[in-house]
């Protein structure tokens, strides 16, 4: 296993890790339309908030997906065909999701405004947790053979952790769209976002237990690196008991990284338990592993030229364009 391989391991963790953290919130205010909002004013301010960044968001997946194509074609090869069908509803909801909060903006009529407002919900809620669930059955161990070829049945893909994993992910986007909208929106609606903070942060918590418990039975996590794991999952319980006691203390801003950090912490966590394998099999000799699953050492090395210039020159973009959309948005009903 050389340097550059477990290099671009890394990158494609943090490229995921971003994705998380940017889109977390994005899909976390896109379920806040009808279970947050209460009118139209609300539902505006909400979609203000993201309106500048969200698709931006989105090419962070975009990127992780064709790094992890790049510079290891065996790995891509084997998850895309494998979790074809949920990756498939995965990138079915981020389109619709894009399209309606486009079509929300010219409809005529409320019916029809309220139609893809449904689907802004519903495709945000849908999209986490399928990743979450795709993760999850990722480190769990799925049947590959010899070849790299995995064909799973319904219950190698839908398991309590699996189910737990996509829960829990779909919990942490919310409330970290919670903390956002409390960030970036003045009026009443951040009360309310407050008041249901409250109320999720112990459910986080025990779904954080639970996720440790399977973990244990599910992965070997805890076997093959048992001090990296155990550390992680309390950074993760300790960060939400932060966010937790910092919401009730009127806390902003640190609520909102805290609970961003905390998804980049659950994917650390399981990037760090499958190292070096890529992929977990149910016959370990047939796990997919970094040393054997990677491009040449000459692609390799070409994409790090390109991401070393390119990466950078992306996050100034995307930190520009935050600072230059920084200001809070108001209600209209606070005002009126």
């Amino acid at each position: 296993m050389s340097l550059l391989q477990i290099l671009w391991f890394i990158l494609i963790a943090i490229l995921w890790a971003g994705f998380f953290f940017l889109e977390g919130f994005d899909f976390g205010v896109g379920m806040q339309f009808f279970g947050l909002a209460k009118d139209d004013h609300d539902r505006e301010a909400l979609y203000q908030s993201i309106g500048p960044n969200w698709d931006a968001n989105e090419v962070w997946l975009i990127t992780a997906g064709g790094a992890m194509f790049a510079a290891f074609p065996y790995w891509y090869a084997s998850l895309f065909s494998g979790f074809y069908l949920m990756l498939l509803v995965v990138l079915l909801a981020l389109i619709y999701r894009g399209s309606a909060f486009e079509f929300r903006e010219h409809m005529p009529t409320i019916q029809g405004t309220r139609l893809w407002e449904r689907l802004i919900v519903l495709s945000s809620f849908i999209a986490p947790f399928f990743l979450g669930m795709i993760f999850t059955a990722m480190a769990s161990g799925m049947p590959i053979d010899a070849h790299g070829d995995l064909t799973a049945g319904f219950f190698d893909y839908v398991t309590p952790f699996t189910l737990v994993g996509g829960i829990a992910v779909t919990l942490m986007s919310y409330i970290h769209g919670l903390n956002f909208t409390r960030l970036k929106i003045e009026g009443k609606i951040t009360t309310r976002a407050t008041a249901q903070l409250k109320l999720l942060y112990p459910v986080l918590l025990a779904g954080e237990v639970l996720f440790a418990i399977l973990l244990f039975f599910y992965t070997d996590f805890i076997q093959t690196k048992p001090l990296l794991t155990v550390i992680l999952l309390a950074i993760l319980v300790v960060m939400t008991l932060l966010g937790w006691y910092s919401t009730y203390h009127n806390g902003k801003t640190f609520p909102f990284l805290l609970s961003g950090f905390g998804l980049v912490v659950v994917v650390v966590l399981l990037f760090t338990g499958l190292f070096p394998r890529l992929m977990v099999a149910h016959n370990p000799a047939h796990s997919l592993l970094i040393a054997t699953s990677s491009s040449t050492p000459y692609t390799l090395r070409v994409m790090t030229y390109v991401v070393a210039t390119a990466l950078p020159l992306t996050l100034g973009y995307q930190i520009w364009s935050f600072y230059v959309f920084r200001k809070r948005i108001v209600s209209h009903k606070v005002i009126e």
